[in-house]
């Protein structure tokens, strides 16, 4: 499994594209946060040492970076036919799909990481040194990663289901979004209360809120890994179903 975690990562990072994603994810997060003068998330104009635009802007970018990072992951191994290639070796079908899981997760945590460089900026910035709320921050992060993954399994999933790597970004972009917010926005439409709260509830935003309060909730950890286990399953159970 190691084998394939390697040639996943290297193979996004031996084409142009992957450096290319990588490089307009930070650019937009960084034009947005201390460039554009009328921006409602620059940090400068803000006037107070916070992360919060970060923590906003970053799930919508990650929208469009993730699944382009994970259309290849199985759509190209079923259009090349090395899947069943991958499939003869001593590999089961979830450890194709948990490889190929952890090597994209491993490529979104690298592209997160130069963020950080924001975090002690904005730390040198405050009128008094420390005085950004470092647990509401930390949590925030552990947010993001936790989101990236499960958007990462959500893209491995639209790119099982298709050998067509344009189709598995489109099909991956909308159901990242929805599980995003769709469930958010259908709890608003008027629906009784406790059927509104539990459509929130399975939202990946209420999870993602939630954590950015610094407050690290052992419900909201059980909800993502869940969904990354769901996920993984579904698409598990996609490749699998090339044998019946």
């Amino acid at each position: 499994m190691y084998a394939l975690i390697k040639k996943e990562i290297n193979g996004f990072f031996n084409s142009l594209i992957g450096y290319i994603v990588i490089i307009i994810f930070l650019l937009t997060i960084s034009l947005f946060l201390w460039i554009f003068p009328d921006s409602d998330f620059n940090i400068i104009n803000a006037g107070y040492a916070s992360l919060d635009s970060l923590f906003i802007i970053v799930p919508w970018v990650y929208l469009f970076l993730i699944p382009a990072i994970t259309m290849r992951t199985i759509a190209e191994e079923k259009k090349s036919g090395t899947l069943e290639l991958l499939l003869t070796k001593p590999m089961t079908e979830m450890k194709i799909v948990t490889a190929k899981f952890i090597a994209c997760s491993l490529i979104v945590l690298l592209s997160l990481l130069p963020t950080l460089i924001y975090y002690f900026t904005v730390i040198y910035l405050g009128s008094a040194t420390g005085s950004i709320d470092h647990g509401a921050t930390w949590g925030s992060y552990i947010g993001l990663l936790l989101l990236g993954c499960v958007f990462v399994s959500i893209g491995i999933f639209a790119s099982a289901i298709t050998d067509n790597q344009v189709v598995a970004f489109i099909i991956g972009l909308f159901l990242c979004l929805f599980c995003f917010i769709g469930f958010e926005k259908i709890s608003l439409i008027g629906l009784p209360a406790l059927v509104a709260s539990v459509t929130n509830y399975i939202g990946i935003n209420a999870h993602y809120i939630s954590l950015s309060r610094g407050v690290i909730d052992t419900r909201d950890i059980v909800y993502f890994i869940s969904a990354i286990f769901l996920f993984l399953m579904m698409s598990k159970t996609v490749v699998e179903s090339r044998k019946w």
